[in-house]
């Protein structure tokens, strides 16, 4: 096995359950929604959102940010690359929270001009909070058993024990198996 084949299994393997499909489908289907709707409605939150946050070159940032929710969304969404899929995810979040929620705390955000306080900053942020959380998680546990990330693993598996040298039992049991 390559060192680039090795990463990949690395980057890909999981041990987690399959019920980490819960936590895909709700940060997969949260984020290719944002997406979507940054391009839908782009004044409330697209590049119009954007400019007006004070975020430099909005238009071109915001619709950027609506294609990488999109397609990272999706590929969470059915499990595939789906560690590598939440680092922009992890990065838009942290960028959303820094710079949309975190200046509630001391009640200048310009999206929010008659908001301020920690209670704000805490209604106001729980969406990205959770994103955040779901994104980590993913990243630290992978896509889990119900995957294209996991199925491919187990392809991989396969391969390679059909590639390794077989003794007797081994050989007996492959010719039979595929004679029925």
């Amino acid at each position: 096995m390559t060192q680039r084949e090795m990463s990949l299994t690395q980057l890909t393997a999981t041990r987690a359950s399959g019920a980490v499909v819960l936590i895909r489908v709700y940060v997969g289907l949260i984020f290719v929604g944002e997406g979507v709707l940054k391009f839908l409605t782009p004044d409330a939150l697209g590049p119009g959102r954007f400019i007006k946050a004070g975020i430099p070159a909005g238009e071109f940032l915001a619709n950027l940010d609506g294609v990488f929710e999109i397609g990272c969304g999706l590929l969470i969404l059915v499990g595939l690359l789906t560690r590598l899929a939440t680092l922009p995810m992890i990065v838009d979040m942290l960028g959303a929270l820094g710079i949309t929620k975190v200046p509630l705390l001391w009640g200048h955000a310009p999206l929010y001009p008659d908001e301020g306080g920690f209670w704000d900053f805490f209604h106001e942020g729980r969406l990205e909070v959770a994103m955040l959380c779901g994104s980590i998680f993913l990243l630290i546990v992978g896509a889990g058993g119900h995957s294209l990330d996991a199925r491919m693993n187990r392809l991989d598996a396969r391969m390679n024990r059909l590639d390794a040298p077989m003794n007797r039992s081994e050989t007996a049991t492959l010719v039979t198996s595929a004679a029925i």
